[in-house]
């Protein structure tokens, strides 16, 4: 008996299924409430349930193997060239379906709840980040409109304001001085909240041997090893490390007609936050590393640097794969053997 495939439009209340009968052939477009798609699947033979990977589909993903069914992620950009007429709940979910009829069509590997908790941290680390050097810039700014200027760098700035306390005190007017008094203070819980969300990330990171293996690349510390690991699920989900560095936006963007193919800047698709840490990591093997390594010496020398910390973060996101997919350790002069 054929499997049956089910083509479910996710939202917070309103659920969408679509599917068609592989025994008298009818096409059914249902709507279901949150627990009567889970009663409906529980009761269901073992089928194919192909989701829009968007917010929650991770949890119902887990859901609905629980249930004994396969489950598709597909990316919402696949799915929507399959959309037809005025965009409904009944047309996407027909929409999913037909998505995940197509031969070839790359799907999202589901993340484990310890996964998505380790990106929530990290994503509640990237907004307190950005708060803080929101903070920092605003305290420069109104220190400077009363001719007090800073050094660079966040802890240099902040280590130099506090050192003038009592001299700003004399050139800012009193009301301003204790709202910014209160504002260093902000800025210091900031920096508490941030320490404690990196122990957190790190105590996963030495809990999990994927990321210990990830962690002993060059360039690949806890921040992006616990990232990347996250990310990426399971290393199955990508064919080859060229996928995954694809997948992560760290390869040129093709642009071609009648055979001739141009590649230009990288096609930045993926998730932003990876690539920037990956990116970073590469940074700081150029800059900082006394290893820098003869692949990437040799290209910093008839490359530009932009363009050797990519293609170093791209090297590094595809060794992370290779790790992750064999179950394998770094070896700092591996060198692969093509089979003959």
């Amino acid at each position: 008996m054929n499997t049956t495939t089910f083509g479910l439009d996710i939202a917070k209340r309103a659920f969408q299924m679509y599917w068609v009968e592989t025994e008298t052939g009818e096409i059914v477009n249902r709507r279901f409430t949150k627990q009567q798609v889970i009663e409906f699947l529980g009761q269901r033979p073992a089928g194919r349930v192909a989701l829009e990977a968007c917010g929650s589909a991770h949890w119902w993903a887990r859901k609905i193997v629980a249930l004994g069914h396969e489950v598709v992620l597909l990316h919402a950009r696949f799915i929507r060239p399959f959309v037809q007429n005025n965009k409904t709940d009944a047309t996407d979910a027909r929409a999913i379906w037909t998505a995940a009829q197509q031969p070839g069509m790359r799907s999202v590997a589901p993340k484990t709840a310890d996964q998505q908790a380790t990106l929530a941290l990290h994503r509640m680390r990237s907004l307190l980040v950005k708060s803080r050097t929101m903070q920092v810039n605003q305290l420069r700014g109104l220190l400077y409109e009363f001719g007090v200027t800073l050094k660079a760098g966040r802890v240099a700035g902040l280590a130099e304001v506090r050192e003038r306390l009592h001299e700003i005190e004399e050139v800012v007017p009193g009301t301003l001085f204790d709202a910014l008094r209160d504002q260093l203070q902000h800025i210091e819980r900031i920096d508490g909240e941030i320490r404690k969300l990196e122990r957190q990330i790190v105590a996963w990171q030495r809990q999990e041997a994927a990321c210990q293996r990830v962690a002993t690349i060059p360039g690949i510390g806890p921040l992006t090893a616990t990232a990347l690991v996250a990310t990426i699920g399971d290393p199955a989900a990508f064919k080859s490390g060229r996928e995954l560095a694809a997948y992560l936006g760290l390869v040129p963007r093709q642009s071609g007609t009648g055979g001739k193919v141009r590649l230009g800047g990288i096609s930045k698709r993926g998730d932003s936050y990876i690539r920037m840490l990956l990116i970073h990591g590469a940074r700081a093997v150029m800059f900082k590393s006394r290893s820098k390594g003869a692949w990437s010496e040799q290209l910093s020398l008839r490359r530009p640097t932009n363009v050797v910390a990519v293609a170093l973060a791209n090297k590094m996101a595809r060794t992370a794969w290779s790790l992750l997919a064999h179950d394998k350790t770094y070896q700092t002069d591996y060198a692969a053997q093509r089979a003959s």
